[in-house]
Formats: structure tokens, C-alpha cells, sequence
């Protein structure tokens, strides 16, 4: 299967099952699910490709083995994420930014998880970074464990599963095979747009602000003279 090279090679989806097999697959999708490295790795292109090619015997395994194996992968990375959060605590949060730590993404997954609650474990896992971060951050709320794992293993079922499975069936369809680079574009670009929307929307609210602190600081010299006048009335 030749496939349009998204990025550099090492995370084209092709380029990573071919050269790592199954076993890379579920190192990645483990990875991108709780560690901090992870969250640049390519997971939802990379399953979809995944099914892709257990339908096409590249990969030479049955489908329903592949399935349940990435599912044990997604939601064993969750668990590591939750228990690494909950060793690191608060410190998480002040950890200056390197190359492959940006402060924004612990802020970003943690207002995710502060907005969905439990059900965000279930929702991150179709959003690219927010699903690594998000259950290291349940775990630095102290998230019960019960109700983490009961989501855990319905969103890693969700994505992991789905995702497979979504790739396996439309590598049924003629049209798929014909068009495979567009496709992976497609989902890659598909992936992203909650990213994308999110950006903005910070962008956006980030303009509004010091317009809003500008009008306040203008209104609170008239207000304070309004203020006086009336008292001397």
C-alpha cells in the first residue's frame, strides 16, 4: 500500500506498520494514550491504516484479535497516564515547558476534564494530545478509581476498537483502496479540527480580554467621578 507521506516518515502510518509491525502498533497506541512523550504520535490515522491492512492480509492477524489487542493497549496507557498523575500530583502543573512539554496541553486537558467530567476519559480519546493528557490529569484530581476504569475501558473500547474497525470496513470498498491517500489526509485532517477549533476559540477569547480590561480601566475613572459628583450633591 503506498500512502501519501503525512509529515515525516517516522510518523506516517504506512511507513510505522510496515517497519514495526502489530507489536509497534500497540506500543504507539499505549504511548499516546498516558505518557507525556506520546501525544505527537499519530494514533487515529494509525488505526485506521491498522484495519486497513489486517483487510488486505498485510497484517496477518484476525481482526477480532487485533481489535481486542489495541483496546488492551489504550486502555492499559490510560491506567499508566491516571497512576502517573496521581504519583506527580499538582507538580505537573509547574513543570517548565521543554521541547516535548508545552504547559498549555496540561491547562488545555485540564479544562477538558473540569468541562465533561468522568465522560471526558470517553470523549478525549477521539480528541488528538487531549487524550494523552486527560487521564494523567484524572488522576492528579483524584478521579475514583472505579469510575476511571469504567470509563477507561468504554473509551479505549470506543476509539481503539472503533476506529479498527472503521478502517477495516471501508478497506472493503473499492473506491477506499483506489483513493487511500485521500482518505488518510481525511482523517488525519478530521482528527485535528477539534484541535484547531479549540486554538481559535483561545485565540479569540485571548483578543477579547485585554479589550474588556481596556473598557474597564476607561469606565472606572468616569464611574469613580460620576460617584463623586452625585456625593457632593
Amino acid at each position: 500500500m503506498n500512502t501519501l507521506a503525512l509529515g515525516p516518515q517516522w510518523l506516517n502510518s504506512d511507513y510505522l506498520i510496515t517497519t514495526f509491525g502489530l507489536i509497534g502498533v500497540l506500543l504507539i497506541v499505549f504511548a499516546e494514550s498516558g505518557l507525556l512523550i506520546g501525544f505527537f504520535l499519530p494514533g487515529d490515522s494509525l488505526l485506521f491504516t491498522t484495519g486497513l491492512m489486517v483487510t488486505t492480509n498485510k497484517i496477518d492477524k484476525p481482526l477480532w484479535l487485533v481489535c481486542t489487542l489495541v483496546v488492551l493497549a489504550a486502555v492499559l496507557g490510560d491506567q499508566a497516564g491516571y497512576l502517573f498523575g496521581r504519583k506527580v500530583g499538582p507538580s505537573l502543573f509547574s513543570r517548565p515547558d521543554s521541547r516535548l512539554f508545552k504547559q498549555e496541553n496540561v491547562e488545555k486537558a485540564h479544562a477538558f476534564f473540569e468541562k465533561h467530567g468522568p465522560k471526558s476519559l470517553i470523549l478525549a480519546r477521539f480528541v488528538p494530545i487531549v487524550r494523552t493528557f486527560t487521564p494523567i490529569i484524572a488522576g492528579v484530581s483524584g478521579m475514583q478509581y472505579r469510575s476511571f476504569i469504567t470509563f477507561n475501558v468504554i473509551g479505549g473500547t470506543l476509539w481503539g476498537a472503533g476506529v479498527t474497525l472503521l478502517g477495516a470496513a471501508l478497506g472493503n470498498i473499492e473506491f477506499v483502496h483506489k483513493n487511500i491517500e485521500v482518505i488518510l489526509v481525511a482523517i488525519v485532517l478530521i482528527s485535528v479540527v477539534p484541535v484547531v477549533i479549540e486554538f481559535l476559540r483561545a485565540r479569540g477569547k485571548a483578543k477579547k480580554e485585554p479589550a474588556g480590561a481596556a473598557v474597564d480601566a476607561a469606565e472606572t475613572p468616569a464611574r469613580a467621578q460620576g460617584r463623586g459628583r452625585h456625593a457632593r450633591r
